[in-house]
């Protein structure tokens, strides 16, 4: 999915996109939340997910921010599918994110070494950003301007949680290779 940001032809996009949207929204995070809610005792423990949350929240602000403040004549990320993303708000939001991932780390929240922290936090950030250009995508072959009014000013529900559409998986795999779940 993430390589369709790259096709110069978008036109066979909306063919496969109505698929990929029913998969990753709904089947993916729902089947990989089980292994981040859940401990090797089977017990429940919503902690890990705050913490993923904490990751992408910490990204997205930190990518607003640093765009906001260094990029608006900067190069752009993707212009053809988000014109005002740019790198810097990507860099922002990557250190960002890594920072907030050693600080989970430090506190308890993530029971990992520091280092497994920052790669997670690194992945995840990696991971939203295409999750928030397949979205920005999305919506612009479907000529949906908004997902919704739910949240006045913004772009709707679904911005709140584009990033963790491909996150959320990249995470959880990544701790399930390393062996941390």
């Amino acid at each position: 999915m993430a390589l369709s940001l790259y096709a110069a032809d978008k036109s066979e996009f909306s063919k496969f996109s109505n698929l990929y949207t029913g998969l990753v929204y709904i089947a993916l995070p729902l089947t990989l939340s089980n292994f981040i809610v859940f401990n090797r005792q089977g017990e429940f423990s919503g902690i890990m997910m705050l913490s993923f949350f904490c990751i992408i929240w910490a990204s997205d602000i930190g990518a607003y921010c640093f765009g906001l403040l260094f990029g608006k004549n900067g190069k752009k990320l993707f212009p053809s599918v988000s014109p005002k993303k740019s790198w810097a708000g990507f860099w922002g939001g990557f250190i960002m994110a890594i920072a907030v991932g050693i600080v989970l780390g430090l506190t308890g929240m993530l029971d990992f070494p520091l280092v497994h922290c920052a790669v997670l936090a690194a992945l995840m950030d990696v991971a939203g950003v295409y999750g928030d250009l397949f979205e920005s995508q999305w919506k612009r072959v479907h000529d949906i301007k908004d997902s919704g009014n739910i949240i006045p000013g913004h772009g709707g529900l679904l911005d709140r949680f584009d990033s963790t559409i491909f996150a959320i998986p990249i995470g959880t795999i990544y701790l399930l290779i390393a062996g941390l779940l």
